[in-house]
């Protein structure tokens, strides 16, 4: 293919995998957005177009609501002078009030802090957790003991059992997230109705993908189900995590079951953000991370 130089975009698809996937994993992300697979999975909700400028990979959000914004461009240090020149061209040649590169990481924070014209401000909601695996796995201690008394009940009310996720069991997958979005009401709002298609793509290109799933199967049906993938050399990121809406204890049963099949061999577990959410940043916290993974703004003094 041709490869899109800027400003000409190109909307992100599955064949540019290839050519994407290699240069997001030469400069071993940390965040978890910068996979080829986040990038494919939410194209719906965000829109991505994609160039490069010389050695750098550059991602464009054009979402359904709100303005044109960049993440941040991947590739060799010394992007200060780039980083300006794509805020500038948002406000130039797209006509964007406030510009900004989104989801940067402390990486580029610090490239950046000697450049006077551009503002780099935290943004919690965007926060990565992070956990050790061993954690995950072991769920040892007193602060995992709730943890280990769900595991436990279930085990004892059902048949329980773990398989890696495999072709002939994509439907079944695909089935419990169609249950988990009617019993959520994925219609009535736009970031469930965009995490269902993003579901349906990782189900539905699971091969093209290279990611890895587990399941947990009670009496031949699936129960819960979670996908995921190495962010980098030491630590794999949870893209995708549904069970049983109407029985408690399967988000935590899968969440440890798939650490200990898939990821014993990596020191880290990002589970992503909780995007402000209550409910869901109580969920990410009550597994305890060793850290959370920062993530910046960057915007125009």
């Amino acid at each position: 293919m041709d490869v899109p130089r800027f400003p000409n975009f190109v909307p992100l698809a599955l064949e540019h995998r290839d050519l994407i996937h290699p240069l997001l994993w030469a400069y071993q992300p940390t965040t978890s957005e910068l996979t080829f697979t986040n990038l494919f999975l939410w194209q719906g909700h965000y829109g991505w177009s994609w160039c490069l400028w010389d050695e750098w990979f550059i991602a464009l959000a054009q979402p359904r609501h709100g303005s044109p914004w960049f993440l941040p461009p991947v590739g060799p240090s010394g992007r200060a002078e780039l980083c300006l020149k794509l805020l500038q061209w948002l406000r130039q040649s797209q006509r964007v009030a406030y510009p900004a590169i989104d989801r940067a990481d402390r990486r580029l924070a610090s490239e950046l802090s000697a450049l006077p014209q551009i503002r780099c401000e935290p943004v919690r909601d965007h926060f990565d957790y992070v956990y050790r695996a061993t954690d995950l796995i072991s769920l040892a201690g007193n602060k995992f003991h709730s943890k280990r008394n769900h595991i436990n009940s279930l085990k004892r009310s059902y048949p329980i059992q773990y398989e890696a996720l495999h072709e002939d069991l994509l439907d079944a997958c695909l089935r419990l997230a169609d249950r988990w979005c009617a019993f959520k009401r994925c219609e009535e709002d736009l970031n469930l109705t965009g995490e269902w298609e993003a579901i349906r793509l990782a189900l539905g290109h699971y091969r093209e993908l290279a990611l890895q799933g587990g399941v947990i199967m009670v009496r031949g049906n699936v129960e819960a189900f979670s996908l995921g993938e190495l962010l980098n050399h030491r630590t794999a990121v949870i893209h995708i995590e549904k069970a049983n809406p109407e029985q408690s204890g399967f988000y935590t049963l899968i969440n440890q079951q798939f650490c200990e099949h898939a990821w014993q061999e990596v020191a880290l577990i990002n589970r992503e953000q909780d995007l402000g959410e209550p409910g869901l940043r109580r969920a990410k916290q009550s597994y305890h991370p060793v850290h959370l993974e920062e993530k910046f703004r960057l915007t125009l003094t």
